[in-house]
């Protein structure tokens, strides 16, 4: 069986939520608060909310703190992922990823077929893991960010979910570095 077991505990994880804009404000960020009112929502806490300009280091130096940030399970992005000469945050934050989760590209991408048909070819929407942390890096608009949590990223971070999710191995994500490999 696949899905959420309501009789498993929910195990809450610290979500760190990153707009990549050089025109949004807080109070402008529509995508951003979609995602912090779904994170929220779903019984998790926003470790931080923060908008970052479309420069590929500023995007860089910002994701690589909260990496380093023990308080940040995960990292969701949102913007830059288009493929005008703005969209810089995969060249940003790929360099970064320990591993890459080709997976979460191909079902993104199913996922938004459903919604904005062939436009979907038009997203590089990415995600990995670095030293630890979860990374997302989802497009910019509202229905992007609507569909790439509801129905990709909410369900794996979801310590219910079966017959597996990424919470359930958070504790092992750093084995090989705590041995000395």
């Amino acid at each position: 069986m696949h899905g959420i077991n309501e009789k498993l505990k929910f195990i809450p994880v610290r979500i760190a939520v990153l707009i990549m804009s050089d025109t949004r404000t807080l109070e402008t960020d529509t995508s951003g608060m979609t995602l912090v009112k779904r994170i929220e929502a779903a019984g998790h806490e926003v470790a931080e909310r923060a908008i970052v300009p479309d420069d590929k280091a500023a995007i860089r130096a910002k994701v690589s703190a909260l990496i380093a940030d023990p308080d940040v399970d995960v990292i969701i992005s949102s913007g830059g992922t288009g493929l005008t000469g703005r969209d810089v945050t995969p060249e940003a934050v790929m360099p970064l990823f320990d591993k890459v989760i080709e997976g979460f590209s191909v079902i993104f991408h199913q996922v938004s077929f459903e919604s904005v048909g062939l436009s979907t070819l038009q997203s590089r929407a990415v995600a990995g893991l670095a030293n630890g942390t979860f990374i997302f890096c989802l497009p910019g608009s509202n229905g992007a960010v609507k569909d790439g949590w509801d129905k990709v990223i909410s369900l794996q971070l979801d310590s219910r979910h079966k017959p597996c999710n990424l919470v359930e191995l958070m504790p092992r994500l750093m084995e090989h570095v705590e041995h000395g490999h």
